[in-house]
């Protein structure tokens, strides 16, 4: 049963927090009284990463599931690459975004809000056959979380990406994390996004009341 409502993390890039992300939006629709759930289609990691700390494990976490409901275990790849060359390079078989979307099972309990992080960048390789935002267009998710960074060349990234997702662009939030208050930069490029892009632009922390309300529609 598809949830009710499934929702998109996608990135600007590598390292800008979807994961902590996604597990923080998760943990508060659960407080908010939502049945969640959390995938991940495909995981890369170095082999000496903590196990706690791997993607599955911190998605499991926040809606209360195990890792190996949160990604199937034939798709944990101990190579720090993107999934399909990782895959390449462990000598396992190469699989295509078909091959994830008819993996991608969900709860059979109703489920209010189904959350699937991809990895890495909107444009990184997913399958070996196309990237996170073909991924996304077989998703056809009802919500698009972009996560960037607010820093230094985030205008250039959001708007890259954005353009990238084509029409899904229209259903999309972008999130500022790592939002600091006190620097002027942050709120310049909040306010750019925001005013003259028109976009909805929330930051973290600082947006996760408009998050959690957008997400639950």
């Amino acid at each position: 049963m598809r949830p009710r409502k499934v929702v998109a993390v996608v990135g600007t890039g590598t390292d800008i927090g979807k994961t902590w992300v996604a597990a923080r939006l998760l943990t508060q629709l659960r407080a908010a009284g939502l049945q969640v759930a959390g995938r991940k289609p495909a995981q890369s990691f170095d082999p000496g990463d903590q196990p706690a700390g791997r993607d599955a494990a911190v998605l499991g976490t926040a809606t209360n599931e195990l890792p190996e409901e949160v990604c199937p275990p034939h798709r944990w790849y101990e190579t720090a690459m993107a999934p399909p060359m990782a895959a390449e390079v462990l000598g396992r078989p190469p699989f295509t975004i078909d091959d994830l979307m008819e993996e991608l099972v969900w709860p059979p309990d109703a489920v209010d809000v189904g959350l699937v992080e991809t990895a890495g960048g909107a444009r990184s390789p997913l399958a070996a056959d196309g990237d996170c935002l073909d991924y996304c267009a077989a998703l056809d998710p009802d919500v698009v979380v972009l996560v960037a960074d607010a820093g230094l060349g985030t205008i250039n990234a959001v708007r890259l990406t954005l353009g990238a997702l084509g029409s899904l662009a229209n259903s999309s939030v972008v999130v500022l994390n790592r939002f600091d208050d006190h620097s002027d930069l942050h709120h310049r490029n909040l306010e750019w996004l925001r005013d003259r892009d028109e976009r909805k632009i929330l930051t973290i922390p600082g947006g996760d009341a408009a998050l959690l309300d957008i997400v639950r529609g």
